[in-house]
């Protein structure tokens, strides 16, 4: 028989199933369906191995399942539009669809190189008005439940550029491109409320419990930020204004002896004009807008601020205490105000002790007293009230709840509940993006363009401004329109869609891809959803994960969905590393899944994806093991060439079957405890490195099996009969994980020319036992031999071999043998004196 040559197999195979349409798949109430779906990737080029192991472990565990039954629907897509094919175009002067749907061309051959089971009849690309069509479809079906409005944001400005950046795109105060400095105004655009949802996108948190990774269930509950306490109101001494504060800790309400403000905040800027704080405070402004969010929140940064100039007064004391401003402060979280108590915040204590503020206890621990001071840590625990009037003395829950009933009673606050979650900025002022469905009318205002007018379409002969300046607001064959309620000369709206829209439900546009009359019909969306499997990285654990949760829910508002979460189950798969750190262009450490295609072929790729590290861990990329896997397959070939001929016109044995030979009875036992292994590894624990690990001692064994054979004149009907089943059960086994090599035998023993069609291997459990079991004889609990014995040999008798084999007697004469302990089917420990 040739040698294994994988290049060959590969093409020939993956020419058959593209011809024949292998995974092409419909909508059959007759069968139980599952969803397999990986995270859809940005074309932005070329696949790298990140993508190669996110399709891998999807492509296996979705072959599989078609093996176990199962009507499985395995699609791929595009989330083409976005920043970074606008930021090509600029570089290579072309244009970002071109850039686009040329990538789309090469990664599309790239991924059909690996021999992944995709349905492509199902293949969709965001950036093709049949796609966003349905967005904007739905963000008109947002606007009319009143989910989707416009109000006055802060945005980042480039002047020189005349274009918005996203938070990424400042560096250090500075626009990415041109290195000037970036400006924040205020800018209408739209928004969706998904704040409305956060109390359901919670409890859904905990019915995904033991589905998702807890990590992931915890950064998306840490982002909603739920949290129960008072709404208070601080009355600015002199002045009509009140600085709203919200507080987990009204029962420290006495201590708050200063207020700090968001440098974002109105009213930072209108209590210092005309004070003598007046410049610090713009300059402090200017500072803290080129700092980075998430370093002015950090514990470990560094807390700055500066005195507004102002006074309020603290609603139950009655004292007057200065408002500041500080850059640990966010407009987007609460109200963008704080009442500062530092004896019992260690934020709030480390700035007082800075700036030279006073310290207040007003809690005090049961079992020590605290000193204000001299204190260097915070008391933020439960603890008696103290100098808090008539409250002195409540302890936690219910000095809360008195203090809030207070507040309720006198008018100046009342208990509430906040969330950290804000509402989603959908306007984007980009060109490489969905065009927002609606026109500006100067006598009906803002009017939804007519459902029968969709798509709007992106002009694709609009040219990008040299600094990537979106054309959309100068191109007048675009904005100029009608207004579909007056027909009188209107302006559409210029800006795009956030492309997170995109992925929000392109899941359900799988369902129905080619649809042109809804997003999908109720019937197939009813039949394939939720996605009973979605793999992808854990960097999408918040926005894009969260954002699709919120579409569902919206989408079963309106009656167009029914399950209840879009993914049932989520796999986070582990970065692929490489000398230390993750395969990058920046850090010249990245594989060209190509060249390793090319050298040792898609198969060996993809078992070494597997076999190097469980799905969830990071994967150490090593050249080595990629030759080892090539050894391994070239191996599987080897022994498989062995028994090929000899088994073509065998069968495997009927439910009759039996032999007393040795060899054959543990071949088989071999064979039904690898079927076990791999199955179990796959179903149970998606844990495919141990699965092939079972393999690879399967294939060690047919190799000691085969020195067996070779010493036989001739092979009995009964041995074809036992090779017949190993070579069925290794191909069927190991198809999942290299589908070229195991359909390339299959057809060589005349067995299947569709493995994906067959059934899945059952093992027998009782095949799976051994006639003989390996005990371990410990003499006061030190192992001192090692025995084989009947696999049903009694305590008794286990005892009496144990004591007398020569070995152990050595170490028991002229002793007492004070008692034998027996772990059935384990051990044996002699006790002696």
């Amino acid at each position: 028989m040739d040698p294994y040559e994988p290049n060959q197999i590969e093409a020939k195979w993956q020419a058959h199933w593209d011809k024949n349409k292998t995974f092409k798949v419909e909508t059959d109430s007759s069968k139980k369906k599952f969803y397999l779906l990986e995270m859809f990737p940005y074309p932005s080029g070329r696949i790298h191995m990140g993508h190669v192991r996110n399709y891998t472990i999807g492509d296996t565990l979705a072959r599989f399942k078609r093996m176990k039954g199962f009507n499985v629907i395995h699609p791929l897509g595009w989330d083409a539009f976005g920043m970074p094919a606008e930021n090509a175009a600029i570089k290579n002067n072309t244009h970002p669809a071109e850039w686009t749907f040329e990538n789309i061309r090469t990664m599309r051959e790239q991924i059909k190189a690996l021999g992944l089971s995709y349905d492509w009849d199902r293949e969709i690309a965001t950036c093709h008005p049949g796609y966003y069509k349905w967005n904007q479809w739905l963000f008109l079906k947002f606007l009319e439940k009143g989910i989707a409005y416009r109000k006055n944001s802060t945005i980042n400005w480039c002047e020189d550029c005349q274009t918005v950046l996203a938070n990424e795109q400042v560096v250090d105060g500075c626009c990415w491109r041109c290195d000037n400095e970036v400006l924040q105004k205020q800018q209408e655009g739209w928004f969706f409320k998904i704040t409305d949802y956060a109390d359901r996108l919670l409890e859904g948190c905990k019915s995904l419990s033991g589905k998702w990774p807890e990590q992931v269930l915890t950064m998306q509950t840490n982002w909603i930020g739920k949290s129960f306490g008072a709404e208070v109101d601080f009355k600015v001494n002199g002045s009509d204004q009140v600085i709203k504060v919200f507080t987990t800790r009204p029962d420290t309400l006495y201590g708050a002896m200063f207020m700090v403000l968001a440098p974002e905040h109105p009213l930072t800027f209108q209590l210092s004009r005309e004070t003598e704080q007046e410049a610090a405070v713009d300059a402090f402004v200017k500072k803290v807008k080129n700092q980075d969010t998430i370093a002015r929140t950090s514990e470990t940064g560094e807390k700055e601020g500066v005195f507004t100039g102002a006074y309020a007064t603290n609603p139950l004391t009655g004292e007057s205490i200065p408002v500041w401003t500080a850059n640990f402060v966010l407009m987007d979280y609460g109200t963008g105000a704080i009442m500062s108590v530092p004896a019992h915040d260690q934020r709030d204590l480390d700035f007082a002790r800075k700036y030279n503020l006073p310290v207040r206890i007003v809690i005090q621990p049961k079992d020590e007293t605290l000193d204000a001071d001299t204190m260097t840590q915070a008391f933020s625990a439960d603890g008696a009230m103290v100098h808090s009037q008539n409250f002195d003395g409540l302890i936690g829950q219910e000095a809360r709840k008195k203090v809030c009933e207070y507040l309720e009673k006198e008018g100046i606050g009342k208990a509430t509940v906040n969330f950290r979650l804000r509402d989603w900025g959908v306007s984007r002022q980009r060109y490489w993006g969905t065009p927002i469905p609606v026109v500006h009318c100067d006598s009906c205002g803002i009017v939804p363009v007519n459902y029968d007018q969709l798509p709007v379409e992106l002009p694709l002969d609009a040219q990008l401004g040299e600094k990537g300046q979106s054309p959309l607001h100068t191109l007048e064959s675009f904005y100029k329109t009608d207004c579909p309620k007056c027909n009188a000369p209107a302006r559409r709206d210029t800006d795009t869609l956030d492309t997170f829209i995109c992925s929000s439900w392109y899941f359900d546009r799988y369902t129905s891809p080619r649809q042109e009359d809804s997003p999908f019909t109720a019937k197939d969306n009813g039949y394939w959803m939720p996605v009973d499997q979605y793999v992808g990285g854990i960097e999408h654990a918040i926005l894009h994960l969260l954002y699709s949760r919120f579409f569902n829910l919206v989408l079963n508002d309106l009656g167009l969905t029914q399950a209840k979460e879009p993914f049932d189950h989520l796999l986070t798969q582990g970065m692929v590393i490489k000398d230390g750190a993750k395969m990058s262009k920046s850090k010249g450490n990245v594989v060209d899944p190509d060249e390793i295609i090319k050298s040792y072929g898609a198969d060996t790729a993809r078992i070494f994806i597997l076999f190097a590290a469980p799905p969830v861990k990071d994967l150490e990329w090593s050249d080595q093991g990629v030759e080892g896997c090539s050894r391994f397959l070239k191996r599987v070939w080897r022994i498989f060439c062995e028994f090929a001929d000899d088994v073509k016109t065998a069968t495997p044995p009927d439910e009759n079957f039996s032999t007393s030979v040795k060899e054959l009875k543990e071949l088989r036992r071999m064979t039904h405890v690898t079927i076990r292994r791999v199955t179990e590894d796959i179903e149970k624990r998606m844990q495919f490195n141990t699965a092939i690990a079972a393999i690879m001692e399967w294939v060690n064994h047919l190799y000691h099996f085969k020195e067996w054979k070779e010493k036989q004149k001739a092979l009995s009907e009964p041995v074809k009969a036992v090779i017949r089943e190993a070579m069925e059960s290794l191909i069927l086994s190991l198809s999942p994980f290299a589908p070229h090599i195991a359909q390339e035998m299959a057809a060589i023993l005349n067995f299947s020319d569709a493995l994906d069609q067959e059934k899945w291997p059952i093992y027998k459990e009782e095949l799976t036992q051994t006639d003989e079991i390996l005990i371990v004889v410990q003499v006061n609990g030190k192992v001192r031999q090692k025995v084989q014995v009947a696999s049903g040999i009694s305590d008794e008798d286990l005892k009496s071999l144990s004591l007398s084999d020569p070995r152990i007697q050595e170490w028991t004469q002229g002793k007492e043998i004070k008692k034998v302990i027996i772990v059935p089917k384990k051990l044996v420990n002699i006790v002696v004196k």
